[in-house]
Formats: C-alpha cells, sequence, structure tokens
C-alpha cells in the first residue's frame, strides 16, 4: 500500500493518519508500542522528503513475504521514495540544535534501515520486527547513550 505525498510539510500530518488507519490491515492494534515507533518513523522520513528535497514523495507500508511459506511475517517495511539523488549525509547537530536528528532516531527504533537508487530517486526504508523486544532509547538520538554512529545526527538529502 502507498499514499503520494506532496512536496508541503502538511503532508506530514497527512502521512501519519494514513498510516495510522492502515495498522488494523497490518495487525496492528492502534494502541500498542510497535504502532506509535511506526508512526514516528512514518514522521520522520516523510518529514526529510519534503523538507530536505521539496519534490513529491511515496510513503509505502509493506509485509515482506516471509521465506517459510508456513510463518507468518513478523516484519513491517516503510519505505519513502522520493526524486533526489542525493544519498543521506550524515551530520554533526549541536545538543541545542533543532534539527539533524531524523535518522539518528530511524537508527535508534527500527531494527534495520537503509536506502537505495530507486529510478531517478533514492528509497530511504526501514524495518521493525513485530516480536523484538525494545531498542535502544530515543534518547541516543539526543545524546543521552552511545550509539553505532557516536556523536553523528543523520539529514537526508
Amino acid at each position: 500500500m502507498q499514499l503520494e505525498i506532496r512536496p508541503d510539510p502538511a503532508e506530514v500530518g497527512r502521512a501519519r493518519r494514513w498510516a495510522r488507519s492502515r495498522l488494523p490491515g497490518l495487525g496492528i492494534e492502534v494502541d500498542e508500542p510497535l504502532a506509535e515507533t511506526l508512526i514516528l518513523l512514518v514522521s520522520e522520513l516523510v518529514t526529510n522528503a519534503v523538507v530536505h528535497t521539496g519534490r513529491p514523495a511515496v510513503l509505502r507500508l509493506s509485509v515482506p513475504v516471509p521465506q517459510a511459506e508456513a510463518a507468518p511475517s513478523t516484519t513491517l517495511r516503510l519505505e519513502v521514495a522520493d526524486t533526489s539523488s542525493r544519498a543521506p549525509v550524515p551530520r554533526c547537530a549541536a545538543g541545542d540544535a533543532t534539527g539533524g536528528r531524523g535518522l539518528a532516531l530511524v537508527d535508534c527504533l527500527a531494527d534495520r534501515w537503509g536506502w537505495s537508487r530507486e529510478d531517478a530517486g533514492k528509497s530511504i526504508w526501514c524495518e521493525l520486527d513485530r516480536c523484538s523486544p525494545p531498542g535502544e532509547s530515543a534518547a541516543v538520538a539526543y545524546g543521552g547513550g552511545l550509539s553505532a554512529y557516536e556523536d553523528l545526527a543523520f539529514e537526508a538529502v
């Protein structure tokens, strides 16, 4: 399932509402922690696409097909594709900076994330495992702990 996103900051709220309305179809209760994490990730990735590219984007939510046919999928995948070919670039965010922590939050909250070239642009994706225990706190993204990226925050451009 996917949603076309216009290059307008108001689209971030629309994307959150759309994603929340799709949760029951993905087998997720709207009040479970996984739902809140997914909505926060939608917000971060759509904001990055809208703010840093100024171009239309596409939000996709999917449940990848499990490798064993009998096993139900335990992974949710979120992707935001845009027409900017610029790769995500690491940037340092000062402790009092008002931006620059979006992908650091994604790194802390998602079980996996990455990006790939897609047609004339790119797709930034993340995955959440339904059965995994809560990962590192989002406080890491705000300088409250150690992350694989030490003191770097990331900006999707």
